[in-house]
């Protein structure tokens, strides 16, 4: 993921201070110009970095750490709350009515955050509608109309007609019912006098109460100039980044919402419309430098449960501890763990499992494990009822059968049937806790990796 490489870099930088009880004005120089080193790689404004870098050297070196600190944690704290504070809090959005108004160059992706932020604004109980004023861009309509409709949210746009300005008025009367309203408006390949001059148009007919510029996380240095321009136009009050599931540096975003005194609004982690993150900065640093963000990782898991439950509605994950546990309770563990989205990032949002850990794997780990668990689900459609329900009953004739129907190989289906005996026995061990010691020897036992996972028997993927 974007600004996985910064992280990557900080937390390698830190690691240098392991097993040091105290730290010495060369270890903090040392520190410093790695981070220097790591902030502008990924383009985050010379100006900036220094102003931070200097404040953690200023701090590092005049504040006492507490007692039985490692150096290592008394500077990752330091770092912490600097990258918190240069981020600032997040854009204040009530959960009421509200219009929004959307910038940004073209391909910065501003349609699909229309469409995402709808959607997100729907699961707080809301009524969002998108308004499509983009008249300049081929295909603008088109692809704002699917994506409402993909989001399942109210949508105005005019592909017949050729002002903005007066679609925008239209849309606002069409969509009147709804709670929150969000503008989407044109953008170019560069910061011209049109486009400027057709924003501040809209601006003026719909008053919003927020104006959000988007930036693509790949916006690089670049960023600067662009915030600045919008923000003299329209007067940003905060930013939405994008494409964060790619490989730019992010750094410029960070910028832009330096350079406009604002804020960030929403992230935007990959292509469907409910990958899209309400931006938390504690959350955010906190993951980038590996130390995990249960509170974005509960949402995600709340969100896969809902989702799963709705798609079938009499299968309970409570009943599986109280039962036997078949193919079917693990087919549905895995879309559960589908719904909350690339491993990737789930891992991110584990205290202990993202930074350091997931540092040492290979780059196509995770993708692997996806897959993986893709082949078993196609393996697992393959199968008849009865063998979902018994898999233990399942021979070898089956095994063939439901390799050629599946289009895998026969190891892959023994290598299911293996992880569900696996997945058994750790559900078993659960379910045999009936006492609070028999609690505390299950933890201790899973601790020194004798029985099951913390993950809920997926830890082999």
């Amino acid at each position: 993921m974007v600004l996985d490489d910064l992280g990557s870099s900080l937390r390698s930088s830190l690691d240098k201070l392991r097993g040091k009880s105290r730290i010495s004005e060369e270890d903090i120089e040392e520190i410093v110009k790695e981070i220097q080193r790591s902030l502008l790689s990924a383009d985050v404004d010379v100006s900036l970095v220094m102003e931070l870098s200097d404040n953690i050297k200023e701090r590092a070196l005049e504040e006492e750490p507490p007692a039985g600190t490692p150096a290592r944690d008394f500077v990752l704290r330091i770092v912490y709350e600097e990258l918190v504070g240069l981020i600032g809090d997040s854009t204040e959005l009530p959960l009421e009515e509200q219009t929004i108004l959307l910038a940004g160059l073209q391909g910065s992706g501003k349609t699909t955050s229309a469409a995402k932020m709808a959607w997100w604004f729907s699961t707080k109980g809301l009524r969002p509608a998108v308004i499509q004023t983009d008249t300049f861009r081929p295909g603008a309509y088109d692809q704002a109309k699917e994506m409402a409709g993909r989001a399942e949210v109210d949508f105005y746009g005019n592909p017949d007609n050729d002002d903005p300005v007066e679609i925008a008025r239209k849309g606002l009367e069409e969509t009147s019912e709804a709670d929150v309203h969000i503008v989407d408006t044109a953008g170019r390949h560069a910061l011209e006098d049109d486009l400027i001059d057709e924003i501040e148009q809209i601006e003026g007919v719909v008053e919003p109460d927020t104006s959000l510029l988007v930036l693509d996380a790949a916006i690089g240095q670049g960023a600067k100039e662009q915030a600045q321009q919008f923000d003299e136009s329209i007067s940003i009050d905060g930013v939405v980044i994008t494409k964060l599931d790619g490989t730019a540096k992010g750094g410029g975003a960070l910028t832009a919402v330096d350079q406009t005194d604002s804020s960030i609004a929403f992230l935007g982690t990959g292509e469907e419309v409910q990958d899209v993150e309400r931006f938390e900065p504690d959350g955010f640093i906190s993951r980038l430098l590996g130390m995990g963000d249960l509170g974005q990782l509960a949402e995600r898991v709340e969100r896969a449960m809902e989702q799963t439950e709705i798609e079938e509605d009499d299968w309970d994950p409570e009943d599986m501890l109280q039962g036997q546990f078949t193919l079917n309770d693990m087919q549905k563990q895995m879309e559960a763990m589908n719904n909350m989205g690339p491993l990737d990032q789930v891992m991110d949002m584990i205290p202990g499992f993202g930074g350091g850990i997931k540092d040492q794997l290979p780059d196509d780990a995770m993708d692997v494990t996806q897959e993986r668990m893709h082949t078993f689900s196609v393996i697992m459609d393959s199968m008849t009822e009865a063998e979902k329900e018994y898999p233990k009953a399942i021979g070898a004739s089956q095994i063939e059968r439901i390799a050629r129907g599946s289009g895998t190989n026969e190891d892959q289906v023994r290598e299911l049937l293996q992880q569900y005996k696996m997945m058994e026995k750790t559900i078993k061990q659960f379910q045999g806790m009936g006492s609070e010691q028999e609690m505390q020897r299950m933890m201790k036992q899973m601790q020194q990796g004798g029985g099951g996972d913390g993950m809920g028997g997926l830890g082999p993927f």
